[in-house]
C-alpha cells in the first residue's frame, strides 16, 4: 500500500505569548490534493495554526513541538485581503509583478504575453471578471469579497502547492461563494493542498476531506468530514451546528418615526481618469427601532451605499437626510453631532484600529471625542461595553494584533456604540464570525435597538439568513435598488429574478432562511 507523499507536517504545536496559550499541542498532516479544514470560534487558534506553516508567529510567542515543511511553496489567503494589497498601487501592477517573475526563464520577447497570459487565467480562476475595468482599479476601489478575490489570484500566481486558505469565503454572497468553492475544488483536483480555516460550515462540509474542530487552542475533535459534522461527539462541535435561534427586531409596522432617508443618490468611482457611476439608488427610508438589511453580490455596491451614508465616500449627487436634514457628503465636513449620529462599523475591524494603543483606549476615546465624556467616565463605559459583547478587561487591555478577527470585530462594535449612534452602519460585521458568535452578535443588535431610544440599524450582508432577522430588505444588483420590502415578503414572494436567485443559491447551501 503507498501513500501519497507528505507536503507539510505539524507535530504537537504550542504558541504561547505572555503567559495565554493561542495554539495548545496541535497536530496535522498535510497532503496533496487534500483539503484539512480548521473550524472554530473566533480565537480558537485556526489563523495562528494556519501561519505557522509559513513560519510567522505573533510577536514574542513561545513555540515549541515541530512544522515541517517538505521543499514546498506555501500561499496565503488571509481573512482581511486588504493588509497584503498596498493601497498605493493598482491591481495590474501587483499581479504583474508577481507574473512576471513566473517567466523570468522565456526569452525577453515572449515575456510580456506570457505575462498577461499568466495574470488573466488567475483573474478567471479566482473568478474576477471584467478584468480590464478591475486592473486599473486601486485596492479600495473594490468591495471586500474582489480583495478576497484578488489575493486569491496572487496566491494562484505564487504557483503555490499548499494554499492557506483563511477564511476565503467571507463576505461572499451565496453565487459567488459557490464559484469561489468550485475554484478551490479545482485547485485541490490539480494536486495542491488547501489547509482551509473557516467557520462557514456549509463550505467545509462540501469542499473539505478532514476536519479538526478547535476551541480555546485545542483541537477538541477530528476526522473526516461526514463523521465530525453528521455526528459530532464533542459538545462544543454540537453547538456549532445547532439551529439558529435570533432575537427578533420590532416590526415594520411598530417603528418609530424616520430617521435616515436616501433620495436620488448615484455614486460614482475613479477608473482611469473616467468616472464611472457604480451605485444609483432611487430611494431608502429607515426609521427608529428598524433593521434594514442589504444584500447582494460582492461588488454590487453594498458597501459604496454604506460609505455614503457615512461621509467616506464624497463622489456622489443626490441627498442623505438625517431628521429630515442633509448630511454633508464629506465626513470632514459634518459636525461631532452628525458624525456621533451614523456611525460606521468596517468589514475589516483589523485595519479600522491603530496597531500601537490598546483596543480599550481606542474604544473610550469615541466618547471623548464625540460627546465629550471624561477620560475615566469613558474608560468605565467602554469596559463594560466591550464586557456585553464578549470581551474581557485582560482582553481589551491588549495591543489590536493580539485579538482574533472576530474580537476585534466585537471591539469595533463596541466603539461606535460609544457614539450613542442613531443610526448604526455595520458593514458585513458577522462575515467573519463562526456561528456561535454570529448568533450572539445579531442577538445583540436587536437588544441594543430595542433597548435604546432612536437607535436603528442598516446591516450590510451577503448573507441571506443574516438578513432574515432584519425589519425590512433591500436588494442590490449592478449598483441598483432591484427589489425592497417587509421581510416576509422579500424571503416568501420576490419580484425580482436576481432575489429569486440568490433565495436559490442559499436553499441549495441548506442555509435555514427564515422569514
Amino acid at each position: 500500500m503507498t501513500h501519497d507523499p507528505v507536503l507539510a507536517d505539524v507535530t504537537g504545536l504550542t504558541v504561547e505569548v505572555g503567559g495565554q496559550v493561542l495554539v495548545d499541542r496541535v497536530s496535522l498532516r498535510i497532503r496533496p490534493g487534500t483539503v484539512t479544514a480548521l473550524v472554530g470560534a473566533s480565537g480558537s487558534g485556526k489563523t495562528t495554526t494556519g501561519l505557522a506553516l509559513l513560519g510567522e508567529y505573533p510577536a514574542g510567542a513561545r513555540v515549541t513541538g515541530e512544522v515541517t515543511v517538505h521543499d514546498t511553496r506555501i500561499g496565503y489567503i488571509p481573512q482581511h485581503p486588504a493588509a497584503v494589497l498596498n493601497p498605493a498601487r493598482r491591481i495590474g501592477a501587483l499581479l504583474f509583478d508577481m507574473a512576471r517573475q513566473q517567466v523570468r526563464d522565456l526569452p525577453r520577447s515572449r515575456r510580456r504575453a506570457a505575462a498577461r497570459q499568466r495574470v488573466t487565467e488567475a483573474l478567471t480562476d479566482a473568478q474576477l471578471p471584467d478584468a480590464d475595468l478591475l486592473l486599473r482599479r486601486y485596492p479600495h476601489q473594490l468591495s471586500g469579497g474582489q480583495q478576497q478575490r484578488v489575493v486569491l489570484a496572487q496566491a494562484l500566481l505564487l504557483g503555490a502547492r499548499v494554499i492557506v486558505a483563511d477564511e476565503p469565503t467571507t463576505g461572499q454572497d451565496t453565487l459567488t461563494k459557490r464559484r469561489i468553492v468550485d475554484q478551490l475544488a479545482a485547485v485541490a483536483g490539480r494536486g495542491i493542498a488547501v489547509l482551509l480555516l473557516s467557520h462557514d460550515l456549509d463550505v467545509v462540509r462540501e469542499l473539505a476531506d478532514e476536519v479538526l474542530v478547535m476551541r480555546g487552542g485545542r483541537v477538541v475533535e477530528h476526522g473526516p468530514v461526514h463523521q465530525v459534522l453528521d455526528e459530532p461527539a464533542h459538545p462544543w462541535t454540537q453547538e456549532l451546528l445547532a439551529e439558529p435561534r435570533t432575537v427578533p427586531y420590532v416590526e415594520h409596522g411598530g417603528a418609530g418615526p424616520q430617521v435616515l432617508r436616501v433620495d436620488r443618490l448615484v455614486a460614482h468611482h475613479r477608473a482611469g481618469g473616467t468616472r464611472v457611476p457604480v451605485l444609483r439608488v432611487a430611494g431608502l427610508t429607515l426609521r427608529t427601532g428598524e433593521c434594514l438589511a442589504v444584500v447582494g453580490r460582492s461588488g454590487s455596491g453594498k458597501t459604496t451605499l454604506a460609505r455614503c451614508l457615512a461621509g467616506l465616500h464624497r463622489d456622489h449627487r443626490g441627498q442623505v437626510l438625517l431628521d429630515g436634514a442633509p448630511l454633508p457628503r464629506s465626513l470632514r465636513d459634518r459636525s461631532r453631532e452628525q458624525l456621533a449620529a451614523v456611525q460606521y462599523v468596517f468589514q475589516d475591524a483589523r485595519a479600522a484600529f491603530d496597531e500601537h494603543r490598546p483596543v480599550l483606549d481606542q474604544v473610550a476615546r469615541t466618547a471623548v471625542r464625540l460627546r465629550g465624556a471624561g477620560r475615566e467616565e469613558a474608560t468605565a463605559e467602554a469596559r463594560q461595553t466591550l464586557a456585553d459583547l464578549g470581551l474581557g478587561d485582560d482582553l481589551v487591555r491588549r495591543l489590536p494584533a493580539r485579538l482574533s478577527g472576530g474580537e476585534l470585530q466585537r471591539a469595533a462594535l463596541a466603539r461606535a456604540l460609544l457614539a450613542r449612534p442613531r443610526v448604526l452602519v455595520c458593514d458585513e460585521i458577522t462575515s467573519g464570525l463562526d456561528p456561535v458568535t454570529r448568533r450572539s452578535l445579531l442577538d445583540l443588535l436587536a437588544v441594543l435597538v430595542r433597548q435604546r431610544d432612536g437607535l436603528c440599524v442598516v446591516l450590510i450582508t451577503h448573507d441571506l439568513d443574516t438578513a432574515a432577522q432584519a425589519t425590512r430588505i433591500a436588494v442590490l444588483d449592478g449598483g441598483e435598488v432591484v427589489e425592497q420590502g417587509d421581510r416576509e415578503q422579500i424571503l416568501t414572494a420576490p419580484e425580482h429574478s436576481f432575489t429569486v436567485s440568490l433565495l436559490r443559491a442559499s436553499a441549495r447551501w441548506g442555509a435555514a432562511v427564515r422569514p
